[in-house]
Formats: structure tokens, C-alpha cells, sequence
């Protein structure tokens, strides 16, 4: 293990899978629930899971504005799924007032690839991640319909965007903490490790 510490939002969705992921790329884990939490951790993880569910959680549990304090800062974020919808900016298709944390000059549409039955698995060739496309693994994912300036295209799939980076946070649409493939974590990793 290196000296890293990340954080991991842990009130729901896939935390054991992206601790387990975080682990096998060399670095230690902290589940984050309330705002002491963030307390000396070098990054933080947004799993996926139900956004709408997270936000509200999050909010309840007193740590919606330090994340949202967090990201504005340049703590560097990665978010899956679920974890994209909660960094972008807008939701097109969202409950009203739906908690966000913020962070990525996006515009996402949740469910977008379809509902669970059209859950999916494909290769996807993300920018920065070398060795060939990484296993991505679709469930209810969203993808992305409008980036800002800032905001660099990592990878599409089925001509949509699903993977996007701006500054010292990246979200895809899709769940690499379900395959074995640690590849992308591992460009977190990167990230993080260049800002400490």
C-alpha cells in the first residue's frame, strides 16, 4: 500500500465493490458518511447506486455541502454511474431538486442506455487508460449530453459520451469496480497521487 488514502462515499450503492477495486490498486480506503470523514483523505470515490437515494442521504447525513465544499476546493473525484449524475452540474431528466455535489460542467440524462433489463457489458476505449479498451459494465447508466469547454471527452460508446475528465475529476457512465479490469481506479490513482 501507498501512502494514499481515498475516500469512499459510503451511504449506498457499490462501496465494497470500489474499496475492494481501491485496494487492489495499492492504496487504503476510508467509508465516508459523515463530513469528519473527509478528514485527511487524498480523494473520493462517488459509487454507483441510485443517485436520487444518494443525494437525499448525503443531505440527511450532513455531508451534502462539505462534498459539494470538497470538489469546489480541487479534492480530486471519481464517480460511476450513479457517482456521475451526482458530480454533474445538470440533470435533464432528474427529480426536481435533486441534491447534487457538483463538480463537472456536464448535462447528464439518467437511465439513458435503458432500464435494468437492458443492462449491458462492452469494450470501451478510454483516453488515458493504455492497454487496450476496459471492460465496461452498463446498468441503468446515463451518459452525457452536453460538456463545457473544460471539460475533456474520455471515451464514448454507441456515439454518446461515458467517460469525461475535467481537471482533477473524472466520471464515467459505467461500473469498472464490476469487472477485474482496475485500470481506470488506477488512473484515478494517477490523479489523486499528482495532487499530493
Amino acid at each position: 500500500m501507498d501512502s494514499l488514502r481515498i475516500g469512499v462515499l459510503a451511504l449506498q450503492g457499490d462501496v465494497r465493490e470500489h474499496v475492494a477495486a481501491l485496494h487492489d490498486a495499492g492504496v487504503a480506503t476510508v467509508a465516508v458518511r459523515r463530513p469528519e470523514d473527509l478528514d485527511g483523505i487524498d480523494g473520493l470515490v462517488l459509487p454507483g447506486g441510485e443517485s436520487t437515494t444518494m443525494g437525499k442521504l448525503a443531505h440527511s447525513f450532513g455531508v451534502l455541502e462539505p462534498l459539494q465544499a470538497a470538489v469546489a476546493a480541487g479534492l480530486p473525484f471519481y464517480g460511476s454511474c450513479a457517482g456521475m449524475i451526482l458530480l454533474a452540474r445538470e440533470v435533464l431528466d432528474g427529480k426536481a431538486g435533486q441534491p447534487l455535489v457538483g463538480g463537472l460542467d456536464i448535462a447528464v440524462r439518467r437511465n439513458a442506455f435503458g432500464r435494468q433489463v437492458a443492462s449491458f457489458e462492452a469494450a470501451v476505449d478510454v483516453r488515458g487508460v493504455v492497454g487496450g479498451p476496459v471492460s465496461g459494465v452498463f446498468i441503468r447508466a446515463p451518459w452525457v449530453e452536453s460538456v463545457g469547454d473544460d471539460v475533456e471527452v474520455l471515451a464514448e460508446h454507441a456515439g454518446r459520451i461515458v467517460a469525461v475528465r475535467q481537471g482533477d475529476v473524472l466520471a464515467t457512465s459505467f461500473h469498472p469496480e464490476l469487472t477485474g479490469d482496475r485500470r481506470v481506479h488506477g488512473l484515478f490513482c494517477d490523479i489523486v497521487r499528482r495532487r499530493v
